[in-house]
């Protein structure tokens, strides 16, 4: 059972934050992919430290099934809180995203402070809902300094009209080269970030790249966003071509209770 903390007290130290490294960052260079005999079905059988990829019995994304989720009126809204700060396009050619040069935030989840350290995207979505995939999906990875957990709150996209935020760094994703690139971004207005939710699931689950570390806190917002066919292809372009559609399949529930926030009801 999650619940969501009712009040947000920021005492961070920026030291701490600064020796925190983000989900790309300390599983990056692995060699692993979307295709082939690195691909989604053998990351298990790469490294030994891949092993949860394929025996893990709590691993994500998962298919969202409404029926079977259980309406927890214990849950909260959601307690975030988002700055404007200095920001760096990455590539890590398996995925791209934005990091942050200064202290971006945090997120609130059990009385525990999860500092927002990244957000990258998948295309096209991981997470599905009845069965359906989206366009996008976009990941903000949190990461708690107390003992290095991870709570990551995912934004589902339908291809429709442009996304604000991605607007804000179509530029950079035009001048980003291959693997292993950046581009800074300068200040980074992330509060468009930060918007109610009135609706979520969350369940405990898994990294969804290697090594599918388990006990990982999701949160799915009920939202959909918007995504246009141009940002998509913005977005896809400087990924490696073995990880253009990086997105891992949905994993076995294995009994695990799906929680829902429905503020309406």
């Amino acid at each position: 059972m999650l619940l969501m903390a009712p009040q947000l007290s920021i005492v961070f130290s920026l030291c701490l934050l600064l020796g925190i490294a983000s989900a790309i960052d300390v599983f990056g260079g692995m060699e692993f992919s979307y295709l082939g005999k690195d691909g989604p079905d053998r990351w298990g059988m790469l490294e030994p430290k891949f092993a949860p990829c394929s025996i893990g019995k709590r691993q994500s994304p998962i298919n969202i099934q409404r029926n079977l989720t259980v309406h927890n009126k214990l849950l909260k809204p959601l307690t975030r809180n988002y700055n404007s700060v200095n920001a760096t396009l990455f590539n890590k050619g398996y995925s791209v995203g934005v990091r942050f040069e200064e202290y971006p935030g945090d997120l609130w989840i059990n009385g525990k402070n999860y500092t927002l350290n990244q957000f990258h995207w998948h295309l096209p979505a991981e997470h599905q809902i009845e069965g359906q995939q989206f366009a996008a999906e976009l990941h903000l990875v949190h990461q708690a300094a107390v003992d290095g957990s991870f709570a990551v709150i995912a934004a589902l996209y339908q291809e429709s009209n442009a996304d604000p935020l991605i607007c804000r760094i179509i530029e950079g994703l035009k001048h980003l080269g291959g693997e292993n690139t950046t581009v800074p971004l300068g200040i980074l207005n992330i509060n468009e970030l930060n918007r109610r939710s009135r609706k979520y699931y969350t369940y405990v689950g898994s990294l969804t790249t290697p090594p599918c570390s388990e006990n990982v806190i999701w949160i799915i917002l009920g939202k959909v966003m918007s995504i246009s066919k141009e940002q998509i292809i913005a977005l896809d372009i400087p990924l490696n071509s073995d990880c253009k559609k990086n997105a891992r399949p949905c994993q076995p529930l294995n009994g695990r209770e799906v929680d829902m926030y429905d503020e309406l009801s």
